[in-house]
């Protein structure tokens, strides 16, 4: 199994790598699937709106695209491109700190690997729902627990 992060056109070091790796591998096995390949590429908005007018043809700006490269069930492989330009707005635009958008972002794309879709009311709501566990366990995994005795 394995979990790459890469960047394409901008200089983002995206930070607590050996930890996300865990986080991701974690959160598929909850739902009984495996990472076998998983790329996540973080890039500028323009490079992404590269992708979704090529790949989609759609004109429009967006925070994240998930190809699923995966030919057997409960196994995941694909590549995921963030725009950290976006996920830096989307922090300011909904007053969170840039590392609680960031894995919803990346959170976001496993669960659209995993089968999960956002297009529909009832959709959306499982999937806010979804990120909000992926958020909450990684939140576990790096904050350091205070024990009051």
């Amino acid at each position: 199994m394995a979990i790459h992060f890469f960047t394409e056109d901008t200089s983002f070091n995206l930070p607590q790598k050996r930890v996300r790796k865990s986080w991701l591998n974690s959160l598929a096995a909850s739902e009984g699937f495996q990472i076998v390949e998983l790329n996540y590429i973080f890039c500028s908005d323009e490079y992404l709106h590269k992708i979704n007018l090529e790949y989609l043809d759609h004109d429009t700006f967006t925070d994240i695209i998930t190809f699923d490269n995966s030919e057997e069930e409960h196994i995941i492989e694909g590549d995921i491109f963030i725009s950290i330009d976006r996920v830096k707005e989307n922090a300011q635009t909904h007053t969170t700190e840039l590392r609680q958008e960031l894995s919803r972002v990346i959170a976001h794309g496993l669960f659209h690997l995993m089968g999960y879709k956002d297009k529909e009311k009832e959709d959306i709501r499982t999937m806010r729902d979804k990120e909000s566990v992926g958020i909450n366990l990684f939140e576990e995994l790096i904050v350091p627990r205070e024990t009051g005795e």
